[in-house]
C-alpha cells in the first residue's frame, strides 16, 4: 500500500506550495487512521531536503516517487522510494530510510543496534543502514514480481539532521557489513545522495515498476511451523526488523552475561498477535544452542510442541527435539541454574501449580527462573483463556527479584499477523471490547475480514482456500459439548447450527497435529488446538457466550461447554466473590474470542449464532468516525465518536 505517489515534477511542485504534508496526512487517514504531530513536522522538514537532493536535471522530472509505503505482510512503512530505469535500461529501485536524528552512539556487543534519542527518551534501535537494508530485503522476500521481474533495489538512509563527530559510531567498523549494503548519508551530503540516486536512475519506467511494487503478487508472511526445519538447520528463514532485532541482541548479551556472572538475568517481552514472539524465541534456541548452551523452548500447550515435533521429526532425532521443546509443568523439582537459558512462549499462560490434578510444585514462574541462569518470558496478558492462567508481568518480576536477577522489560509491535495490519488488530481489540482504541471505525482493508449469514458458506469458503497451500482452518469459540469423543466415524457432530443444517464435530482426538493435517479441514478446531499457531485464513465460529443484547456487547459463561475447562472452578469462584468472578470470566471469552479471530495471517471470516452479533460486527465494519485536519495546530481533531457499551451478562444475572 502507497500513501503518496506522483512524478518527481509533481512531487516538487508540492513541496513548493507546503501541501505535501496535508496530501500524505489526508490519505493516511483515508487508508490507514489519524497520526501524530510530529510524523507531519517529520514530512514538511525531511521533504523539503529532499527537494534539495531532487532538485537537478540528473534526475528526470519524470520518474516516480512513492512515499510511506508499507512493506508487504508487514506493519513497517517505507520512507522515501524512486523508481526508474537504469543506463542499461535495467529495472531499479531506491529506497531511502529518512532520520530526524541529531546524535546517536554505538551499542558494543550487539549486531546492527544504536542508541538515540526517540519519544523523548534514550533508546536501543536498528541502525539506520540495518533498517533500510531489511525493508529492502522484506520487499524482495514477500513480492514475487519483484522477483520475477529481477528488479534491482538499492537501499540507503539520509539523516539529514546528524552532523558527523570526529570517529563517528554511524559507521563504526561494528555496522560496516550493513553500511555496504545500505549507505548513509548525513547532513551537507545532498549532493552525494543525488549522485547515489542518479547512478540508478537514468529514465523514467512510467510507473511500471511502481505498479509491480503495488499491486503484484503477494507471497504470504512464513508460518513458523513450516520455516522450523531449515531454522534448526541453520538456515536465515526469517529478517528480523526493527523491535525484534534490538529484543532478538538484548537476550543474545543478556544469556552471554549469565553465563559469566552469579546474577541471574531475566527478559519480559510483551507482545500482541503477530510480534513475532514464536518467531524470535526459536531463533534464540537455534542461536543459543549453537554457542554450546543448554536452551529450552517452553510452552504450556502442547498443540504447538506436536505440530513442531512432527515437522523436525524427519530430520532430527526424537530424543533431540524432546529435549529441546518442553511443557511449562516440568521444572518443579529442577536444580537451582540446571539449565542456562529457558525461553518461554506464551508466558501468560502459565499456572500455578503443575501435574495433572494440579497438585505439584509451588509456581510455574518461579521455577522457571529457579532452574535457568536467564529466561526469557514471552507475554501478551490478553491472551488468556483459561481461568488457570496466571502468568503476569508483575509476578514475574517479583519472582524474578526474589532471585536478585537483573529484569528487562521489552515491547514488540504488531508486525506479521493478519497481513502486518496494526488497524485489524486494534479494531478488533476496540469491538470486542478489550480496550479502547482509535480504530472503532474500520481498519487497512489488505485483510481480509469477512461476516457471514450463513455457516456453511463460512466452511465452503475455507474449503476453498484450504486448497491452496493447506492453511486455512475453522476454529470455534467451546459452547458445544464434545459428543462424538473424537470419533472419526461418529454420526453425532459436536456443533449443530439447526437453522442452517450445519454440522461439523470437533478435531478428532487421534492426532496432536490438527493445525497441518489436511483432513482438519473439515473439522473445528478449539482454543486448545490452535492457539501459538498459524493459518493464511481461519473460520471462526462464534457461540452463544458472546452475543449483542439491546445494543450492549454481553458475554455468557453459562453457555460454555460442561468439557471446557478452562471456566472450571467458575461457580465456586462467583459465590465467594462476584465481582472478581464476572470479571475473570469476561476477560477470558473475549481473550478467546481475539485469539481466534487473529489465527488467520490473509484473512479471517466469522460467522456469529447470535444474529445481533452478526449485525453489531457489520456495522462496526462500516462505521466511518470524521476526522478534521487542523493545519494551525499540526494535529488532528477527533470531531465525532459513537461510544458503544460493553458488559458481563453477570452484571445483570442473580444467580
Amino acid at each position: 500500500m502507497i500513501i503518496y505517489e506522483a512524478t518527481k515534477e509533481e512531487f516538487m511542485h508540492h513541496v513548493t506550495e507546503d501541501s505535501i504534508a496535508v496530501k500524505i496526512h489526508d490519505v493516511l487517514v483515508e487508508k490507514i487512521g489519524g497520526t501524530s504531530a510530529s510524523e507531519i513536522n517529520s514530512w514538511n522538514n525531511s521533504m523539503n531536503y529532499m527537494y534539495k537532493v531532487l532538485n537537478t536535471t540528473d534526475i528526470p522530472d519524470d520518474i516516480t516517487i512513492a512515499i510511506e509505503y508499507k512493506v508487504p505482510a508487514n506493519s513497517r512503512r517505507i520512507d522515501f522510494i524512486l523508481t526508474g530505469l537504469d543506463a542499461d535500461n535495467q529495472s531499479s529501485v531506491v529506497i531511502i530510510e529518512l532520520k530526524q536524528w541529531q546524535n546517536l552512539s554505538s551499542v558494543d556487543k550487539k549486531d546492527g543496534i544504536v542508541q538515540t534519542y526517540l519519544g523523548r527518551r534514550l533508546r536501543e534501535t536498528t541502525h539506520p543502514s540495518y533498517q533500510a537494508w531489511s525493508y529492502a530485503k522484506l520487499i524482495t522476500e514477500y513480492n514475487e514480481s519483484v522477483r520475477n521481474e529481477q528488479i534491482s533495489i538499492y537501499p540507503c538512509a539520509y539523516l539529514h539532521n546528524y552532523v558527523k563527530p570526529i570517529n563517528d559510531p554511524l559507521t563504526n567498523e561494528q555496522y560496516e557489513k550493513y553500511v555496504s549494503e545500505a549507505p548513509i548519508f548525513t547532513k551537507g551530503d545532498a549532493l552525494k545522495l543525488r549522485g547515489f540516486i542518479s547512478l540508478y536512475i537514468k529514465k523514467t519506467d512510467r510507473k511500471k515498476l511502481l505498479y509491480l511494487i503495488e499491486h503484484g503478487k503477494i507471497k504470504p508472511s512464513k508460518s513458523l511451523q513450516d520455516a522450523l526445519v531449515g531454522m534448526l538447520d541453520g538456515n536465515d528463514e526469517f529478517t528480523m526488523i526493527d523491535e525484534q532485532k534490538v529484543v532478538y541482541e538484548t537476550a543474545i548479551q543478556m544469556a552471554v552475561e549469565a553465563q559469566t556472572s552469579n546474577k541471574k538475568q531475566v527478559l519480559i517481552v510483551e507482545g500482541g498477535p503477530g510480534t513475532g514472539k514464536s518467531v524470535l524465541g526459536i531463533n534464540l534456541l537455534v542461536e543459543l544452542t549453537s554457542r554450546g548452551l543448554l536452551c529450552q523452548y517452553v510452552t504450556k500447550n502442547s498443540a504447538p510442541r506436536e505440530v513442531y515435533t512432527k515437522k523436525l521429526q524427519g530430520n532430527h532425532k526424537k530424543s533431540y527435539i524432546n529435549n529441546m521443546f518442553k511443557g511449562s509443568g516440568v521444572y518443579y523439582e529442577s536444580l537451582h541454574n540446571e539449565l542456562d537459558v529457558l525461553i518461554v512462549d506464551e508466558a501468560h499462560r502459565l499456572n500455578e501449580k503443575s501435574g495433572l490434578f494440579k497438585n505439584k510444585g509451588e509456581n510455574q514462574m518461579k521455577e522457571i527462573i529457579h532452574a535457568s541462569k536467564f529466561s526469557v518470558f514471552f507475554i501478551d496478558e490478553y491472551q488468556k483463556i483459561s481461568i488457570h492462567d496466571i502468568g503476569n508481568k508483575e509476578h514475574i518480576k517479583w519472582f524474578a527479584e526474589e532471585y536478585d536477577a537483573e529484569i528487562i522489560e521489552m515491547e514488540l509491535e504488531s508486525q506479521f499477523r493478519c497481513n502486518g495490519s496494526d488497524g485489524y488488530l486494534a479494531w478488533l481489540d476496540d469491538v470486542l471490547g478489550i480496550r479502547k482504541t482509535a480504530n472503532f471505525d474500520g481498519f487497512d482493508f489488505e485483510y481480509d475480514f469477512q461476516i457471514f449469514d450463513d455457516p456453511n458458506e463460512l466452511r465452503r469458503q475455507i474449503i476453498e482456500k484450504n486448497q491452496i497451500d493447506n492453511k486455512a482452518r475453522i476454529v470455534a469459540g467451546y459452547c458445544w459439548d464434545w459428543k462424538s469423543n473424537g470419533k472419526s466415524n461418529s454420526d453425532i457432530h459436536d456443533i449443530a447450527i439447526a437453522e442452517h443444517d450445519f454440522n461439523i464435530s470437533w478435531n478428532l482426538d487421534n492426532t496432536t497435529t490438527w493445525a497441518i493435517d489436511p483432513e482438519s479441514v473439515e473439522q473445528a478446531g478449539c482454543i486448545h488446538t490452535s492457539q501459538g499457531l498459524e493459518f493464511n485464513y481461519v473460520g471462526v465460529i462464534i457461540g452463544e457466550d458472546l452475543r449483542y443484547v439491546n445494543g450492549v456487547l454481553i458475554t455468557d459463561p453459562f453457555k460454555r461447554a460442561k468439557t471446557d475447562k478452562s471456566l472450571s472452578g467458575f461457580k465456586k469462584m462467583y459465590k465467594e466473590d462476584k465481582d472478581r468472578a464476572i470479571g475473570i470470566a469476561d476477560q477470558i471469552i473475549k481473550n478467546t474470542y481475539r485469539t481466534l479471530m487473529t489465527r488467520g495471517q490473509k484473512g479471517c471470516y466469522v460467522y456469529c449464532v447470535d444474529p445481533e452479533l452478526n449485525a453489531y460486527l457489520s456495522q462496526r465494519m462500516k462505521k466511518k468516525q470524521e476526522l478534521v485536519y487542523m493545519p494551525y495546530t499540526g494535529g488532528l481533531l477527533l470531531a465525532a465518536e459513537e461510544s458503544m457499551g460493553y458488559q458481563s451478562i453477570m452484571d445483570n444475572t442473580d444467580l
